[in-house]
């Protein structure tokens, strides 16, 4: 459909590919998944002769799991905003790659609960970064899609942009997979890995956005 769009649409057209709606729709997930991650912070139900200290530090591994994972989503939901702040239409297409975006990121509250309670577990810290690829390949799939198909778009990046956007979108992977190469080996590095992701992702884009070379692509990203 999008090869289709033109400059003037007739009223039913244009609500039909408002992006609206799949705005709301991608908050009103994103708010709940946060919802989801803060539900698995419980009060501690104190033992007999067990102390609130201990019962905090039995916590821990879930907090941690819990401050990666919303550090996560929201650079996804940050990225998500400024990229639909580029988008005049969406068809079909984008639409459902959408949906299949926020798959993924719907999971993400199953396995920060898995890592919680298993944080030492290898298999727990394979399946957080599966989903977190997941996540990202579906992002770039977004990503692609929306600049091959100028129309839907409000103005067209240049090409170094895009460049620059792809490397961006990418870049977590590299780290999500040296997280699992290392996770039966040393499964506390494997979690601060996957807690430096933004970190780096935010170091990455202010340096792109101060470089000479790359500040005026980096800024039509912004």
């Amino acid at each position: 459909m999008a090869a289709s769009i033109g400059t003037e649409l007739g009223p039913q057209v244009e609500r039909k590919l408002d992006p609206d709606r799949v705005l709301a729709f991608t908050d009103g997930v994103f708010a709940i998944v946060v919802t989801i991650l803060v539900l698995e912070l419980k009060v501690p139900d104190l033992g007999s002769g067990q102390s609130l200290r201990a019962s905090l530090e039995e916590m821990r591994p879930t907090f941690v799991a819990f401050v990666i994972s919303f550090l996560l989503v929201g650079m996804s939901w940050a990225w998500h905003r400024g990229i639909f702040a580029k988008v005049r239409y969406v068809d079909t297409s984008a639409l459902w790659i959408n949906l299949l975006y926020l798959l993924p990121v719907s999971v993400i509250p199953f396995v920060t609960s898995v890592l919680g309670e298993y944080p030492d577990d290898a298999t727990a810290l394979h399946l957080y970064g599966a989903v977190l690829i997941a996540a990202t390949l579906v992002r770039i799939w977004l990503y692609w899609y929306l600049n091959r198909h100028p129309a839907l778009l409000w103005q067209r990046e240049s090409t170094k942009a895009n460049r620059l956007g792809n490397l961006l979108a990418a870049a977590p992977i590299v780290v999500y997979l040296l997280a699992m190469l290392v996770a039966d080996a040393v499964p506390g590095l494997s979690l601060a890995l996957y807690f430096s992701v933004p970190l780096l992702y935010l170091g990455l884009v202010a340096i792109l956005q101060t470089a000479p070379q790359t500040k005026a692509a980096a800024q039509e990203l912004s």
